[in-house]
């Protein structure tokens, strides 16, 4: 049986829905695993969202975790950490005393599902971390937006999901498996023909998010986000896929798993529900 540490930020009903997916494959049958804890950098009582999340959580009868960064950060008179600027050292204590909050707990891989802060050494080198990431392998890093908005400027001819390794590199550690989607075709190439000739930057001020490509493209991801998730853990369950315990600091090679017909296959059974 896999034994799974949950890390989760709970800003919304995305994680909501990846953590009930999660509890749901393994209710009935298809993940040999269980969730040994959550773990959040929030505390109860500071956002109704999260809040909702950790009622979730309790519901499950699954260990909650939580220690505030922004409290902790504070307690400590540390600087905010910044876009393109080295992590303050704070974070780094950060992550030594969350190491202690999850001592007393068995675990093989940690899965960051909608987890917003960035992690240190002492914890990606505690256990295997994985994280979702909105792009195909030869695809760029960054949030979903700024991944989107770049799948527009380059006028690409697909989409990916891919779920990586956590390492010191911001969304680029090894690859351990992915899958792709096709942005041409029926429902979309009528999409394409809305924005000939215009600029990406054009769009964005215009129609920003809400114009209807980006809209689609962002669609095409999300659904794929939990069949990879489930996906690829239960790979790992049933030994298909292996990863060192001390994976996110040694440098290990991975072949990256292509797992685009089992996404596909998922889709079209789900639909057919």
């Amino acid at each position: 049986m896999l034994r799974i540490g949950w890390f989760a930020t709970g800003r919304g009903e995305g994680s909501q829905k990846l953590l009930r997916a999660a509890i749901d494959a393994i209710e009935a049958g298809v993940l040999d695993a269980r969730i040994s804890f959550v773990f959040s950098n929030r505390e109860p009582g500071t956002y109704e969202a999260t809040d909702n999340f950790f009622s979730q959580v309790k519901s499950y009868g699954i260990p909650l975790v939580t220690l505030s960064d922004s409290r902790f950060r504070k307690e400590r008179g540390g600087e905010v950490a910044r876009a393109g600027k080295p992590i303050p050292a704070w974070r780094r204590e950060y992550d030594e005393k969350v190491v202690d909050l999850l001592a007393p707990y068995e675990w093989d891989v940690g899965m960051l599902a909608g987890y917003y802060l960035i992690t240190t050494e002492p914890l990606y080198s505690l256990r295997p971390l994985l994280n979702l990431h909105p792009a195909a392998p030869d695809q760029p890093a960054g949030t979903w937006q700024q991944v989107t908005w770049q799948l527009i400027e380059r006028r690409v001819d697909h989409g990916g999901i891919r779920i990586h390794l956590v390492t010191a590199g911001l969304d680029e550690g090894p690859i351990v498996t992915y899958c792709t989607y096709p942005l041409r075709g029926p429902g979309i190439d009528d999409l394409w023909r809305s924005i000939e000739g215009r600029s990406t930057e054009e769009i964005q001020q215009a129609e920003g998010e809400a114009h209807p490509l980006f809209q689609e493209m962002r669609r095409r991801g999300v659904a794929r986000e939990i069949p990879l998730l489930v996906e690829t853990l239960r790979a790992l369950a049933d030994g298909r896929l292996s990863l060192p315990r001390d994976a996110g600091v040694t440098g290990v090679e991975i072949e990256p798993r292509d797992l685009t017909t089992d996404i596909e296959a998922a889709l079209a059974k789900a639909a057919l529900a």
